[in-house]
Formats: C-alpha cells, structure tokens, sequence
C-alpha cells in the first residue's frame, strides 16, 4: 500500500524542534515536504558550527527538499503564494505575528487557497496575555511547571533533559494538522489550527498536580526519582553494583513478585507493606530495603532476574546504548545511514507504524538549497534565466 499521506504537499516553514518535528511526521508518512529557510539556513542547521550540534538537524529533517527563499523580499513573497496556490498544508512555528508581518498570515494563505490547513506553533498560543513572551523549550518548562516538579525536594529545580515542550508541541501540531485535513475532505475547506508548547505538556503533570490538589500544598513538589504523586512505592531508581535499575510496582501482584525475586517471604507479613497505602507510608524503609537487594547484583543480571519474576522494571541505559539498540534497529525504528555530511549515524523513522506499508527508506536532510531547481523550476515553472535572476537578486 502507499503511505497514508503520499497525495499530501506541505509547505514547511518549521524551525529548530517543534515545527520541524511535525513536519517530519509528515514526511515519514509519505508526504511531499518543501522545507523553505532563509539564505543563510534556519537557526538548527547553523549550530553546525558547535561539534556534534549538526545532528538534530539530520535527525528532523530526512525525506524533505530543501529550498531557500528570502521571504522579506517581495519576489520570495509571491513564490511562497505559489507554493500556498499548489500546497495542502502550510506549517510554521515562528513567534506570533510574525507570518502575518511577512504578508502570509492566516487571511492571506486562506484567501489564495481555501483548501490548505494553516498550522501554527507556538509557545503561549496565539492569543492570551503572554502571547509574545520569548518562547523556547526551556523557558516553556520554567513556566508551564515542568522544572519545578523535576529535581529533589532539597534542591533547586531543574529542567527535564529531553527537550519535553518542543517535541509534545510538535506531536499535537501533527495531530492537530491531521484533524483538519480529515474534515477538508469533508467539507472541502481548511482551517487554522495551533498549538501552545505550554499547553500541550500540562496534561503530564497529572501525577504531581494529584500530590499539589490532594495534599494542600504541604508536600513538597519535587520527588526526585519517586512517583510524581507520592501514590506508588517501590517506585524509584536503585542502586546497582555497576548503575541503576528502575523498579516500580503497581498493585499486590508486582509488590509480591518482587518479594520473591528477593528472597524475603517474610515481608508480605509485615504490617507496614501490607498494602500501597502502608507502603506509601514507609516508602523509606521500603527504599533501603529494596536498594540493599540491587546492590547485590549488575544492572544486566538483576534485569534478568525481575524480568523472570515478572516485576516490571529496567536498566538505566546511557545514550550509547540507546543509539545500538537492538530492539529499536530490529523494529527499524533507528537505522545506520551514511549522511553525506556527519558520516555514519543512526537516525529515527517516526514512532508511527502505517501496517502494509513498508519503512521508508531514509534520505538524509539536504544540503542548503540543494532543492531549489526542482522546487523553482519543476514544480513552480520558473525557466533557468528566472532562477539565475533569483539568485542575483538575493530571493534565493
């Protein structure tokens, strides 16, 4: 079968994580997408200068051409309307009021074309009285909450080490964009849709906002390696002779595994663990005692061990781990490809499996440009001398 959206045109004005990212959603779908970026490159492709700061460029952007289009003049003000003319879908995550500045706001684009779904990302939303303060992943997780539920109760707060808001910003622009094409082929008309960054991670704060609303306040925020809420125990990252190993149990039946695995019949007897909420209740001594068993044992053998007693839990990886994964590699979820610019790496397809379709094949992100004749010239009908007057003129 062809991928789901392999008729789809997107127009891809997407930068750094978050629109980037859901544009490459797009393009792991099927979809044709034109990234368009200033003369000089959009900021990611830039880092290059900073050693190894090249690869999310890579990793966003497989399985898009690259074009370059100086959108503050007005010739590359009309060749974007021609695109807007022959696209499905435009998506940008510049700050607020900045597309309608350049002349392309969401009045524009749907009066050129009433089909295409208008998609915007954005940190605080389109509206609203922090409409346009600065807004980027770490400055959303200071606001939205995330840094100050991420850390210990002791110590200052910290910022979670993925790039959380972004990249939960960029997953519900995709699905927001999904949403409005599926009611285009009802109705025959596009739509605007957006996306706050702070919105979009207030949903996982669930945990820890049950401990704020349950607790009066009174309980401290930050849990560390604990439940976000403080309603589960064991739940925490152990000590192993050589790392750590994540274990949490849910309910009697997990709780009971684990006191197998360690060899102590004897706790199920014991009144402080004879249920969560007792074990909530003495989650520190439940700690020191499940943290004396790991310590007995490699991250790898204990794995083993929980694994066959069916207590769910995980060895602490690090990133060279991860990156050789043989689960993720088998599943083609990560594939080694030789980019002609970093060498060897291995980069993600999207997490969204499209079953009797197989994995596409990956192209590397493209050089600066490296589309605009087939772009210009294929696709808009610009003749060689048109194109050689863009690039005097600076357009391109």
């Amino acid at each position: 079968m062809p991928m789901p959206l392999a008729s789809l045109t997107v127009i891809d004005l997407g930068q750094i994580y978050n629109g980037s990212y859901a544009t490459f959603l797009m393009a792991m779908a099927g979809a044709r997408v034109v990234k368009i970026e200033p003369r000089e490159g959009e900021h990611l492709r830039r880092r290059a200068s900073v050693g190894g700061a090249a690869l999310p460029f890579a990793m966003l952007n497989s399985n898009k051409l690259s074009v370059t289009l100086n959108l503050k003049s007005g010739r590359g003000r009309e060749l974007l309307c021609e695109m807007i003319r022959r696209g499905d879908v435009l998506l940008e995550n510049f700050a607020p009021g900045t597309m309608t500045r350049l002349g392309a706001g969401w009045e524009v684009v749907h009066e050129i074309n009433p089909r295409i779904v208008y998609a915007s990302g954005s940190g605080y939303g389109l509206s609203g009285p922090y409409r346009d303060y600065p807004a980027m992943d770490l400055t959303v997780q200071a606001m939205a909450g995330v840094m100050s539920i991420t850390g210990y109760a002791d110590r200052p707060p910290v910022k979670a080490g993925p790039a959380i808001c972004d990249f939960f910003g960029g997953v519900h622009l995709y699905g927001a964009v999904m949403t409005a094409l599926y009611e285009r082929e009802r109705t025959g008309v596009g739509r605007l849709v957006e996306v706050s960054m702070q919105e979009a991670v207030y949903a996982s704060l669930s945990s820890n906002l049950g401990l704020y609303f349950g607790s009066d306040g009174d309980v401290p925020l930050r849990t560390g390696n604990r439940h976000g809420g403080l309603a589960e125990s064991p739940y925490n990252v152990y000590p192993t002779s050589d790392g750590y190993i994540a274990i949490i149990c849910v309910g009697e039946t997990h709780w009971k595994s684990l006191v197998r695995a360690m060899g102590r019949p004897e706790l199920l007897d014991d009144p402080r663990f004879g249920n969560l909420k007792a074990r909530v209740q003495n989650m520190e001594v439940v700690d020191d005692l499940v943290s004396a068993f790991t310590a007995q044992f490699t991250k790898d053998a204990l794995f083993e061990l929980l694994l066959k007693n069916r207590v769910p839990c995980a060895p602490v990886r690090d990133l060279n781990e991860v990156v050789h994964d043989r689960h993720l590699h088998e599943r083609g979820a990560l594939a080694w490809v030789e980019h002609p610019d970093l060498g060897r790496i291995a980069l993600p397809r999207s997490p969204m499996r499209y079953h009797g379709s197989d994995n596409p094949d990956i192209v590397p992100s493209r050089r600066l440009g490296a589309d605009n004749a087939s772009v210009f010239g294929d696709w808009l009908g610009l003749s060689g001398d048109e194109m050689e007057a863009l690039a005097r003129e600076g357009v391109i």
